[in-house]
């Protein structure tokens, strides 16, 4: 029966173990050291474009790159390049699973620091650099469907080879100056209804913002009855719209009809909502009622703000108010006695509301002042130390008969 028997089960097995493993690690390897070394210092504030796309100046951004040579001996530089990067990436490409559907990058800017295998000692060595980015390009969003991110992207490569890569993020912003309230007028026919909003120019992703409505034309009267409406409920949200063109490669042109189209996907989510059943006055003789509300956007949903990409990319905002309202009959001699007929309304309508973020102390690049050394203001004129001799006759005792007119 020993044939039967599992030969060399237990130590065989261990040592084999060990051996898998040193090979493992052995094949795993140290990790090669690098001649250089990137990194960036930025010395500008956050990017942040003020007013619209139309009339924005961009932003001013400005920094250093720096490149540290680690080898004790002095290294040979090939190339050494910086770009300023704009990817815009979709979640649902015409091709699944293609890269090149997926996303697209576009350098806007590429500056070329050391080129012609220029030699560098061993230590830091920093190369400046600035760019004003133009304000009628797309803000940073990450949509529901489409993205659009922009980064700086360094390359250095040495001569022996050897490559380094530096990514750094850039998160552009837009604000947009606040104007005069919006006033906007709606009516519902058949009715006599009129509704007026006043909403803030801007709306802000952080913080509440007052809303203004009235309504007219509540009452009709007659020679002895009334015929009023009565505002049961008010409902407001705020709906985040999102449209992308997705774009084909030259791979999967053919599934969209050719070159330069794409497939349109759209996406509407609320990011703030509420259900208000009184907060307003209601004045049955002058057939109108009013009030005001404060309305927010939930932050927690991560909103983002308005942009319209040439890419393909747009996001807007709208603000859609539901009035519930039920019919009422009342006589002119006891308007207090009113009894409800049954009928009731849902007036629904919506408005155009800008969401962006905040401007801050709202001076563009160009406004703000230099600093100025050796500030010093105006002196006044000078007067002359030297004192002219009287070259006149002499005054002899006529000098007590002199006095000052």
């Amino acid at each position: 029966m020993d044939h039967l028997r599992r030969p060399h089960f237990g130590k065989s097995h261990s040592h084999d173990k060990k051996d898998k493993d040193g090979r493992r690690e052995s094949s795993l390897g140290r990790p090669v050291a690098r001649s250089i070394k990137l990194d960036m210092v930025v010395e500008s504030p956050p990017v942040l474009f003020l007013d619209s796309p139309q009339h924005s100046s961009g932003s001013l951004f400005s920094g250093r790159m720096q490149l540290a040579v680690t080898s004790a001996l002095p290294t040979t530089i090939k190339s050494f390049t910086l770009a300023f990067r704009a990817t815009t990436s979709t979640k649902r490409p015409v091709g699944d699973h293609c890269k090149d559907c997926s996303s697209k990058s576009n350098d806007i800017k590429e500056w070329k620091f050391l080129a012609d295998n220029a030699e560098l000692a061993t230590g830091n060595h920093d190369f400046p650099f600035s760019y004003l980015i133009p304000g009628h390009l797309p803000t940073t969003s990450h949509g529901h469907i489409g993205s659009i991110d922009y980064k700086l992207f360094a390359r250095a490569e040495t001569a022996n080879g050897e490559v380094v890569e530096y990514v750094r993020p850039v998160v552009i912003n837009r604000a947009i100056r606040p104007g005069n309230d919006k006033n906007s007028v709606r009516i519902f026919p058949p009715t006599n209804l009129t509704l007026n909003v006043t909403l803030p120019s801007v709306i802000h992703p952080i913080g509440d913002f007052p809303v203004y409505a009235r309504m007219s034309g509540i009452t009709t009267k007659k020679e002895d009855t009334q015929i009023r409406w009565r505002l049961r409920k008010l409902t407001w949200r705020i709906e985040e719209q999102e449209k992308f063109v997705s774009p084909a490669c030259p791979k999967h042109m053919a599934k969209v009809g050719g070159e330069g189209r794409g497939i349109m996907h759209e996406h509407t989510r609320d990011i703030g909502s509420d259900d208000l059943k009184s907060g307003w006055k209601t004045d049955f003789a002058d057939g109108q009622l009013e009030g005001e509300f404060m309305a927010s956007i939930d932050s927690g949903l991560k909103p983002q703000c308005d942009v319209d990409s040439p890419s393909g990319l747009k996001i807007n905002h709208v603000m859609v108010l539901e009035l519930v309202i039920a019919e009422e009959w009342a006589p002119n001699k006891k308007p207090n006695q009113a009894t409800p007929t049954g009928a009731a309304r849902v007036l629904r309508t919506q408005f155009n509301i800008n969401v962006t973020e905040r401007s801050g102390m709202g001076i563009a690049w160009e406004d703000e002042q230099p600093p100025l050394y050796e500030d010093i203001p105006a002196s006044p004129p000078g007067y002359r130390n030297e004192i002219d001799n009287y070259d006149g006759s002499e005054l002899n005792e006529d000098v007590d008969q002199l006095r000052l007119s």
